[in-house]
C-alpha cells in the first residue's frame, strides 16, 4: 500500500515539475519582448540639465560648466540642452579612474 502511495506522489512530482517547466518556458517567451522593451526604453532616456544633475548627484551649475567646456556629451534642441542617458553612462565609464596593480 505504501508502495503504492510512494508511486503515485512520485508521479505526482513528475506531472508538477513537466508543467511548472511547460509553462515557466512560455511565460518566459511572452515576457522576453516586454523586458527588452524596458530596458531599450531606459537607454532613451533624456535628461534636461536638472534631471541630468539628479541623476549624478551634482549641482545644476557643475552640469552648464561642463556643457560651457564641452567636457560632457549633451544636444541642442533649440534653445536647450539635453542629453541622452546612454551617452552619459558611457561617458561616465570613460571617467573611471583605473586602480593601480601592486
Amino acid at each position: 500500500m505504501s508502495e503504492n502511495i510512494n508511486s503515485a506522489r512520485f508521479s505526482l512530482d513528475g506531472l508538477i515539475e513537466t508543467i511548472i517547466q511547460k509553462h515557466g518556458d512560455r511565460l518566459i517567451e511572452k515576457l522576453k519582448p516586454l523586458l527588452t522593451k524596458t530596458v531599450s526604453h531606459q537607454n532613451d532616456t533624456i535628461f534636461d540639465v536638472e534631471g541630468l544633475a539628479r541623476y549624478l548627484n551634482v549641482e545644476a551649475s557643475w552640469v552648464y560648466k561642463k556643457v560651457a567646456s564641452r567636457e560632457i556629451p549633451h544636444f541642442k534642441t533649440g534653445k536647450y540642452t539635453r542629453f541622452r542617458k546612454k551617452d552619459i553612462d558611457r561617458w561616465i565609464e570613460s571617467q573611471m579612474v583605473k586602480p593601480v596593480p601592486r
